[in-house]
């Protein structure tokens, strides 16, 4: 196991440190996410049409796009549940059609839909996620504490997830998606449907990790003000192109807009889009993925 380098914390580290090169390891330090020419194609149809994007270490990357625009296709791409028609990827230096282990615990992901079983407590969902990855159980009982208490949920860890608010469980998927320390944290719209103070106290916690562990966080929203606030770069996809990428105040000024939401509405119009995929086929396809290290 990758051992940390340092840490902001008081009691043991949340996160490992600079990955080590495996067997002639090819990543360019500086380089976590690296997608080259891109394709996807299901029959006749382009969802993703020779996309290129290097997210650095430790950025916050904001992936966005109306509905269809081939950000789901994109994200399932990276973490493994899909294979690209053509081009490529590299995540932490790994190949996810070749390394998909190496690949996988590379990343923590929040899903948009919830995936928390209700039933369950928080310690036992943050449990059951630790021996899922093979962390130690010593080592899984010191990072669920850590973790709970991070987000602000250690006095309600034995709880029932069914007994939390929508913001609660959020927080909750996110310290669980750390449990394995993950060099990546991939967010597809972690705040969709919560109020504004919850969504600021979790891009709190989200930019505290990315500044003081050196977290990369790729993630996706449809609330363009939390993309200005918190992404050092953002990539626009628009009918599986990228159609422009850059800061968010170097959009603005190109498009002529005064805030994030107009010049993304400058870049890819005001027609409304249909959905990708509903959730149970985001659901159901991840799942494929998972057990046993299977692929479609």
């Amino acid at each position: 196991m990758i051992e940390p380098q340092h840490t902001a914390y008081p009691v043991s580290p949340l996160f490992c440190g600079a990955a080590s090169l495996e067997h002639g390891e090819k990543r360019r330090m500086g380089e976590m996410i690296v997608v080259q020419d891109l394709v996807k194609n299901y029959g006749d149809f382009c969802a993703v049409n020779h996309i290129g994007f290097t997210v650095p270490e430790g950025e916050i990357f904001g992936f966005l796009g109306p509905n269809g625009a081939g950000k789901t296709t994109t994200i399932k791409m990276l973490t493994t549940v899909l294979d690209p028609t053509g081009g490529s990827i590299r995540v932490n230096g790994h190949d996810p059609t070749r390394e998909q282990k190496q690949v996988r615990r590379s990343f923590g992901i929040v899903f948009q839909d919830p995936s928390l079983d209700d039933e369950l407590t928080a310690f036992e969902n943050m449990d059951l996620h630790g021996i899922l990855y093979g962390v130690p159980r010593a080592e899984r009982l010191k990072r669920i504490d850590m973790l709970v208490e991070f987000v602000g949920l250690s006095d309600r860890k034995k709880n029932f997830v069914k007994e939390y608010s929508g913001g609660m469980k959020r927080r909750l998927e996110v310290a669980r998606a750390l449990l394995h320390k993950p060099r990546i944290l991939f967010l597809d719209e972690p705040t969709i449907g919560l109020d504004p103070q919850t969504r600021n106290h979790i891009w709190s916690y989200i930019q505290q990790l990315s500044k003081e562990e050196n977290v990369t966080v790729f993630f996706t929203t449809h609330y363009m003000e939390e993309a200005d606030r918190v992404a050092a770069n953002v990539a626009v996809i628009d009918h599986g192109k990228i159609v422009a990428q850059s800061t968010p105040s170097d959009l603005k000024t190109k498009t002529g807009s005064a805030t994030l939401e107009d010049a993304f509405i400058a870049l890819t119009g005001h027609a409304i889009r249909e959905e990708e995929a509903n959730a149970t086929d985001r659901m159901r396809m991840m799942g494929r993925a998972w057990r046993g290290g299977g692929r479609r």
